[in-house]
């Protein structure tokens, strides 16, 4: 049978904007998943998701009106039990038919067959297909409950539960309207358009009709891409009217697509003297309150300019243009006056203002949590050879802008507005770039403070968190994280890592530990906390393309010097290339085997108990190469020490060749295990190569 094109829509109130693709592309999967389930699509066959502010809804291409009927096979029960001696059906064989409605002669046409270590009876009888009509309701009920919603609500006299109040439901199967009821609503061929635009009730002829019968009749856009790329191209190319560009806009640009089914683009500007306020604030202020897009100059300076992404498209867009800036103005004037306000209070005077606030009922205030700060900023700082007097400085002011009114109407912008403040009172450019850069990075990707000053701080911010929330016990288990312990654990190795700092990490949790009074930490902390990072690190690297052998094998070591971590790494794959590593790498795995069965602590090896001349060419190769690889490894030259130390192979092939290591003599014993101990010891110290055997 031909298939025909199916369209399912449900009509709604406003749909949660910044969750709407994601609800189109579930909705459309799992109708469609549906269908296939019931060999009513092709696997493989094609679909597409809508998604506006009132609907969601799928097309699915070859969709047939019955599937074809399939056999299916089941297990009835073991032989044993099914038949007697003689052959003949048991009464409990006979009960099971009677219960499957499967009559008693079909015995005769049963599969015997082995299932695990016993034959069985099986019966294979023809299904006849799943019929749209009798499915597809059902089918479109199961993909709504499956939606991400976290809340439902009710509405008028129904039972029904929605994330919206719906209205209509649409299921064409081809020219037909396909019978079935969902959240209550019957199925039919019509539907509605834009709230204002539209000719009121819209009738879809079919399946295929539907887009072109809402954009030419309902002026609604129902292609959720289609829409973005409309909106984003009337944006760039309105920028370029204005000889301006739009910065980073990406993030509204989804939000404002599912804001609006028939997007037009208008200018509006507002008054230059609101230029004088920080751009940080009148760009958040147009973004997240109002949905606008801002318009920088090719400086990347904030323009007074801005565009409006309205879901009306009038020949004459003055009242929608002049109405937009009307509502912009008084957020403005609000920021302004903050602004102002906060200046006149200064920062330095907001720090004793921390006292009363709580950071967590077990760690303290946030007072508590400055002077933390400020002795680790200060002990990292020294060691990055900076102004611990700076780092200090930039500790004790960098959570006073929390107490502002600025940062206490847009969170978003504590540290940028303490920045500012610093500025205004005079502190020195590096101190106050410190204090919006301790939150960095903020997310994947995000850039790193680019002072030792300003990673002084924020190394103390993110680890006084880490081991903090440690010590009271409050572990990140599966996918609970309510502190961003994971996010600051990445923040720190990032730091350390690509700047890079000559830091130990070990060395900077224990100054962490130690700025908190006793008593504060009830929980073991170092190894913990150690361990974790090492896990955060383990993922880092592999989602950066390191190859995951490789990545176990220097982790193995457990290093505390994070920023040598990729040069080790870079070091063992080009170890790897080489022709003797792969021996190399097991013979070490045969190494480690051996000293772990052996225990114990082993001492230098002893030339006069050397009685094999394998084992003293191995000692002599082992003297000869190691001053020039301890060389290489102080130099931090890891590659070049692995090259040196692969030119071993040919010795210790031998070795292992013609020595008997576990020899019956103790001291002969003794000594080979020393040997070998003494040639685990310089081979591994940039990775654990057993770790790299195939």
């Amino acid at each position: 049978m031909t298939g025909a094109t199916l369209l399912v829509e449900l009509l709604t109130e406003e749909l949660p904007p910044k969750a709407l693709p994601r609800l189109g592309q579930t909705f459309a999967k799992g109708v469609v998943e549906g269908l296939r389930a019931r060999g009513l699509a092709a696997a493989e066959g094609a679909f597409r998701w809508f998604a506006t502010p009132r609907r969601l809804a799928v097309s699915v291409s070859g969709v047939v009106a019955e599937a074809a009927a399939r056999d299916v096979t089941e297990k009835i029960m073991p032989v044993s039990v099914a038949l007697d001696a003689a052959g003949q059906p048991t009464p409990a064989l006979v009960k099971k038919l009677e219960a499957k409605g499967i009559p008693l002669s079909a015995v005769a046409t049963f599969e015997r067959r082995l299932d695990g270590k016993a034959e069985a009876l099986f019966h294979t009888a023809t299904v006849p297909g799943a019929r749209l009509a009798d499915v597809l309701a059902g089918i479109v009920q199961d993909a709504l409950k499956a939606l991400p919603i976290p809340k439902v609500m009710r509405w008028g006299d129904s039972d029904v539960a929605f994330v919206r109040p719906v209205h209509s439901l649409l299921m064409l199967h081809g020219a037909d309207v396909v019978p079935g009821t969902v959240l209550e609503l019957a199925a039919g061929r019509v539907t509605r358009g834009h709230r204002f635009m539209s000719r009121g009730e819209i009738v879809v002829a079919t399946a295929d009709a539907y887009e072109p019968t809402l954009l030419a009749e309902g002026k609604v856009v129902p292609d959720f891409a289609e829409r973005r790329a409309d909106i984003e191209q009337q944006l760039v190319r309105e920028a370029a009217r204005q000889t301006a560009s739009l910065g980073q806009y990406a993030d509204l640009l989804d939000e404002v697509t599912a804001l609006v089914e028939h997007p037009t683009v208008y200018v509006g500007e507002f008054e230059a003297e609101f230029l004088a306020v920080p751009q940080e604030c009148l760009i958040l202020t147009m973004r997240a309150n109002q949905k606008y897009f801002p318009l920088f100059d090719a400086q990347g300076k904030l323009l007074n300019r801005f565009l409006i992404v309205s879901n009306m498209r009038l020949e004459d867009p003055s009242n929608i243009v002049t109405g937009n800036q009307r509502v912009v103005r008084p957020r403005l004037s609000d920021a302004r006056f903050f602004f102002e306000q906060d200046r006149k209070a200064g920062l330095s005077s907001r720090v004793g203002k921390l006292d009363s606030v709580v950071y967590h009922n077990k760690l303290g205030s946030l007072g508590d949590r400055v002077q933390r700060l400020d002795a680790v900023a200060r002990a990292v700082a020294v060691r990055l050879g900076a102004d611990d007097a700076q780092a200090g400085q930039a500790a004790r002011l960098c959570k006073a802008d929390l107490v502002t009114d600025m940062v206490g109407e847009f969170p978003e912008l504590q540290g940028i507005m303490g920045r500012y403040y610093a500025l205004h009172e005079g502190a020195q450019a590096v101190v106050a770039d410190a204090i919006e850069q301790h939150y960095r990075p903020r997310f994947a990707g995000d850039a790193l403070p680019d002072s030792n000053i300003g990673r002084a701080l924020a190394l103390a911010d993110k680890l006084d968190a880490l081991v903090g929330f440690f010590g009271i016990g409050q572990v990140p288990t599966g996918d609970k994280d309510p502190f961003g312990l994971r996010r600051a654990a990445l923040g720190v190795l990032r730091i350390l890592m690509e700047a890079p700092l000559p830091l130990d990490l070990a060395a900077l949790i224990a100054d962490a530990v130690a700025s908190f009074p006793p008593g504060v930490l009830t929980a073991e902390v170092d190894a913990p906390l150690f361990d974790f990072m090492l896990e955060r690190l383990r993922n880092l690297l592999r989602d950066a393309g390191h190859a995951p052998a490789a990545v176990d094998a220097v982790l193995a070591l457990r290093p505390t010097r994070i920023d040598l971590v990729v040069p080790k790494l870079e070091a063992v794959a080009a170890f790897q290339q080489l022709p003797e590593a792969q021996a190399l790498a097991a013979a070490n795995k045969r190494i480690v085997n051996i000293l772990r069965k052996a225990g114990g602590e082993f001492a230098e090896p002893e030339v006069a108990l050397l009685a094999e001349d394998a084992e003293k060419a191995l000692f002599h190769a082992i003297v000869d190469v190691a001053p020039l690889a301890r060389s290489h490894f102080q130099n931090e030259a890891y590659t070049d020490a692995l090259r040196v130390l692969a030119g071993l192979r040919a010795a210790v092939d031998r070795f292992f060749d013609e020595v008997m290591v576990m020899a019956e003599e103790p001291l002969v014993r003794q000594n080979r295990l020393a040997l070998l101990n003494q040639l685990a010891g310089l081979m591994n110290q940039v990775a654990d190569i057993s770790r790299l055997s195939a």
